[in-house]
């Protein structure tokens, strides 16, 4: 077996024992993705190869504090939505649920995302204050909740009235008086308003269908792949296709995070047919898109940042076709 000796950290090349176009390429012994070789070397320059980044979003940290006295405002375009005292528009995520009180925005997510804390909330006219609550998050703190609903701040609201939120993802939605949404989810979906949280609990009915995957459209580079949190999905040029290579492992997955797999049936603006999942050499599953890898880059710090594009002349955004989106001057 020929070597290929690199100077650093370690990349596992995987070869992929059968076609990567019957999508799920991990299941079954006939379409597995197994290890080729030993693992190799590379050097120094580990960072120079795979680019760097931090997730890091210092406007968040002045969205972090106490609700006060939450209101009701309209909100343009989309009727009541409830703030905290100072204006800002509050949300709620559909990946939560309400019965029991779940966040499921942890790390980046909550950086993007602040939870609300739940101390110092009151009920102001039009909330009723029995609703008010709170929910124990991995990190100890209590963050507050509306109907069982956890409510986060969006860190690129910058002035009291905005709703830049709205719609991200197709998961995070202005929280209304009640506990819903302010507006139906995008596509058209109002089943939340006439079902309630009997589908989010799976107690009454059928789940309900959240958007994981989505194609939107990039004023630079077109139709391009995000994720649930609005992340754009990235393919990386050391992995390959055909045969199947996944080149990101150890440390590059530190800047660059392998997406998790998606439900076919929950996603928005792409084909089914081209979207996958691999097993990766540490077992987990990773997202494919026309049996490329795709992951996510903890230097875009806004749901919509493209600032892992070409970076290092490897990374590329992901197009609705599935290919690398094109790369401007």
């Amino acid at each position: 077996m020929r070597r290929e000796i690199f100077a650093g950290s370690a990349v596992a090349v995987l070869l992929m024992t059968a076609a990567c176009g019957t999508g799920d390429n991990y299941s079954g012994k006939g379409s597995s993705v197994q290890p080729v070789g030993d693992s190799k070397q590379v050097g120094n320059g580990y960072d120079d190869v795979y680019g760097s980044g931090s997730g890091a979003d210092p406007g968040a940290a002045g969205k972090s504090g106490p609700a006060g006295q939450l209101k009701v405002q309209d909100i343009a375009d989309l009727g009541e939505g409830v703030t905290d005292s100072e204006g800002f528009t509050l949300y709620r995520f559909d990946k939560d649920t309400p019965k029991p009180p779940k966040s499921n925005c942890e790390g980046d997510c909550a950086t993007t995302w602040p939870p609300v804390p739940a101390d110092d909330a009151t009920a102001g006219q039009g909330i009723d204050k029995t609703l008010l609550g709170s929910v124990a998050r991995a990190d100890g703190t209590r963050q507050l909740t509306l109907a069982g609903w956890p409510v986060y701040r969006y860190a690129k609201d910058a002035k009291a009235g905005d709703s830049l939120g709205e719609g991200v993802g197709g998961t995070w939605h202005v929280l209304g008086p009640g506990g819903k949404p302010a507006a139906p989810a995008k596509g058209g979906a109002d089943k939340e308003a006439d079902k309630g949280e009997a589908d989010k609990t799976g107690n009454d009915g059928a789940e309900e269908q959240l958007t994981e995957l989505a194609a939107n459209q990039n004023a630079q580079l077109g139709p391009i792949l995000s994720d649930a949190e609005g992340r754009t999905l990235y393919r990386f040029d050391k992995d390959s296709a055909w045969p199947m290579k996944i080149g990101c492992v150890d440390a590059c997955t530190d800047t660059w995070k392998p997406a998790k797999p998606v439900d076919k049936a929950n996603v928005k603006g792409i084909a089914a047919e081209l979207i996958g999942k691999v097993k990766r050499p540490d077992g987990s599953e990773q997202l494919t898109i026309d049996c490329w890898p795709v992951y996510t880059f903890t230097g875009d710090k806004e749901p919509g940042d493209i600032s892992g594009h070409n970076n290092k002349g490897l990374w590329f955004a992901v197009t609705d076709k599935g290919k690398k989106a094109k790369v401007t001057g």
